[in-house]
């Protein structure tokens, strides 16, 4: 009987050695992935964003036991078409997004009545790359440098025409800023992605553009579009002898940034481990210089924080922009 007696204290003991190992298995991250993984790319098939998708997807079965990462382009609207399809989807890691800076930081301010907030729809994962942008003129426009176009601008306002890849795109918010910051007007004309901003400007339907360098760079080496001037405050090695807006206009320093999105409300240990997958990936040296070299841009990587510090950054440096410009997506 005596033997058969456990003491309050032992009985604690006892649960809370079962309680260990149940809490430890209601923390771990889900057995991720289990099946394909699908990664919404918010603009078509052949511009820079497309092509950073691919080239991640091609190594994500090497961390995820054979698992395979599918690339699905849903564009349109500036990017917030494929931002609403992954913003209803479950935070279950199964639906990611290759996030842009309309889709999932500033959609809202262009267009209020878009159907999600991007700064609260989606769990940011890992900033992947940055990509330097790069003026472009058609051959038949006389522009020798960005001093000069600025003053052609300024001596024929509105005259000019130039491409982008949408409404809140990148490329379209870097030339507004740079005609902001030049006191100079051009009309713009948004297309649905980079590669065909690109077209449209060597077909001659616009005269300027200010695509991510590896959209450009083989009509620039070919001689379709002249480069004028690049977005970061430093030259890139792909174009050298281009030199940096920034010379014109001090302070210019823009990057086009990609990274990985989920739907918002994701378990933490679940965004670690997807998290540590895509850091793997941007870490190895093949991938770093496949960005490099076809995309002109630089691996970023770190933590889920540092990625949503950095999207709350560019919200705050665009917001003002949007707002005296106007601009709108419906």
């Amino acid at each position: 009987m005596v033997q058969g007696i456990v003491s309050r204290r032992g009985i604690g003991a006892v649960l809370a050695g079962l309680a260990v190992p149940a809490l430890a298995r209601a923390q771990a991250p889900a057995a991720w992935p289990e099946r394909p993984v699908r990664l919404v790319v918010p603009f078509g098939a052949g511009g820079a964003i497309d092509t950073l998708s691919r080239t991640v997807a091609q190594r994500f079965s090497d961390f995820t036991g054979g698992q395979t990462l599918v690339v699905e382009n849903r564009s349109g609207a500036g990017g917030t078409v494929g931002g609403a399809y992954a913003a209803r989807e479950k935070p279950d890691g199964y639906t990611l997004m290759m996030a842009d800076v309309g889709s999932n930081a500033i959609g809202k301010l262009l267009n209020p009545s878009l159907s999600y907030d991007p700064p609260t729809a989606f769990t940011p994962i890992v900033h992947l790359v940055n990509l330097p942008g790069v003026v472009i003129a058609h051959p038949s426009v006389t522009v020798k440098d960005l001093p000069d176009l600025i003053a052609q601008a300024k001596a024929r306002p509105g005259a000019f025409t130039y491409s982008s890849a949408g409404t809140g795109n990148g490329s379209h918010l870097f030339m507004a800023l740079l005609l902001k910051q030049a006191g100079i007007e051009m009309v713009h004309v948004p297309y649905r992605s980079g590669a065909e901003m690109v077209t449209a400007l060597v077909r001659g339907d616009a005269q300027f553009g200010f695509p991510t360098v590896s959209s450009a760079l083989q009509m620039i080496r070919g001689g379709q579009a002249k480069a004028i001037a690049v977005s970061t405050a430093e030259q890139t090695p792909a174009l050298p002898g281009v030199p940096p807006v920034a010379r014109v206009l001090p302070g210019f320093d823009l990057a086009v940034w990609h990274g990985i999105m989920a739907p918002a409300g994701m378990e933490p240990a679940l965004v670690e481990r997807i998290n540590g997958v895509f850091n793997r990936i941007a870490a190895l040296p093949e991938v770093k210089e496949a960005v490099f070299r076809a995309q002109a841009g630089r691996v970023v990587g770190g933590s889920p924080k540092d990625f949503a510090d950095h999207v709350t950054r560019e919200v705050a440096r665009w917001t003002p922009l949007i707002a005296e410009g106007g601009f709108r997506v419906e």
